[in-house]
């Protein structure tokens, strides 16, 4: 019979979800798939996962967050994936970074709990750089920098949401403060709505892409993350938007980045531009040809060429492909998209 640590009660499946970013359904599929998680079961035969179990589940989120497949990493041992983060974080920090954006005193900060002079440190590199470079040189790599150091037990699970939270703080600040466009009668304006679908709650990179949007003059919707997908469609046609932005995470499944993406395809108006971004697989490997993929640094150069196309409008949109349009090109229904 089964006993469990007093000190260390194991967890629901809920509860799993919330502290590791990884679905319900996909711990479902990695436990017949992968035989890993192993949960055990209460009287009522629903799952419980042990602590050390959660840990390991943490670090497998974080590898695949950096690229790793659930295939390579989910069978070895928590050693061997402390390993790899190790050696993951190294090879991160060995990458050349511009003088200005020195990023340890943010973690020094964090690890000592001054939360206050975290803030304050953020919102003068936010001041001396501007928005859109805060965002590319100091947000972007100090997330990146902030998960390394966890996947490495340099910081603790506390410590990574002080920082998150922070740097939440002062992005929303920064974006409420933007003044209008001077030149908003002569520049068109895109209307952009940003958000996830319900199976996806990591929203912090699609904060990132608000803020680039948003100091490149856009008007941005953010309905925040996990919206259903029929309340996506009736949000972008009762806002008159022009795109809808959505972002995935690495550890949504594929398959259903690429539903969710085809569905929308199909329910919204072909004159709405469909944006997608995050670091999910199914956007790297072959995004279907009626979604827009971009990485952050890109934003700039789309809302240029969005700009571009409405000053020399067509009979119809050029970037408003349909779903039709790319399978009548590629020969293909999108099912071959999942490996």
């Amino acid at each position: 019979m089964n006993t469990f640590d007093l000190a260390l009660p194991p967890c629901s499946i809920s509860d799993v979800e919330r502290d590791t970013g990884v679905a319900k359904e996909t711990l479902r599929v990695w436990e017949r798939r992968y035989d890993f998680p192993q949960p055990q079961r209460d009287p009522f035969g629903e799952r419980l996962y042990p602590f050390e179990q959660v840990q390991k589940l943490r670090l497998v989120k974080r590898l695949i967050d950096l690229g790793f497949r659930p295939g390579k990493v989910l069978g070895q041992s928590t050693e061997e994936l402390q390993h790899l983060a190790e050696q993951a974080a190294s090879a991160s920090r060995a990458r050349p970074r511009a003088p200005a954006t020195d990023l340890e005193p943010y973690i020094a900060l964090c690890r000592s709990h001054q939360t206050d002079a975290l803030r304050r440190k953020l919102s003068q590199a936010l001041l001396m750089t501007g928005l859109k470079t805060f965002v590319l040189e100091v947000m972007a790599p100090l997330t990146t920098l902030v998960g390394d150091a966890w996947a490495c037990g340099d910081i603790a699970v506390h410590e990574e949401h002080l920082i998150t939270e922070a740097l939440q703080t002062v992005i929303r600040s920064a974006i409420f403060s933007l003044p209008q466009p001077e030149d908003a009668a002569a520049m068109p304006q895109p209307r952009i709505l940003l958000t996830t679908p319900p199976q996806e709650k990591h929203g912090l990179g699609l904060l990132m892409a608000e803020a680039l949007m948003a100091a490149d003059g856009a008007h941005c919707i953010a309905l925040g993350t996990q919206t259903p997908l029929p309340d996506i469609v009736e949000a972008a046609r009762g806002q008159h938007c022009d795109i809808v932005a959505l972002s995935f995470s690495a550890t949504m499944n594929p398959r259903h980045v690429l539903d969710a993406l085809k569905e929308l395809r199909t329910r919204l108006p072909d004159e709405i531009v469909l944006w997608a971004g995050g670091a999910n697989p199914a956007l790297r490997r072959r995004a279907p040809g009626f979604v827009k993929v971009l990485a952050l640094a890109e934003v700039g150069a789309a809302l240029a060429e969005w700009r571009e196309r409405v000053a020399a409008p067509s009979d119809r949109h050029p970037s408003a492909r349909t779903m039709a349009d790319w399978q009548a090109q590629s020969g293909v229904d999108g099912s071959a998209l999942v490996e």
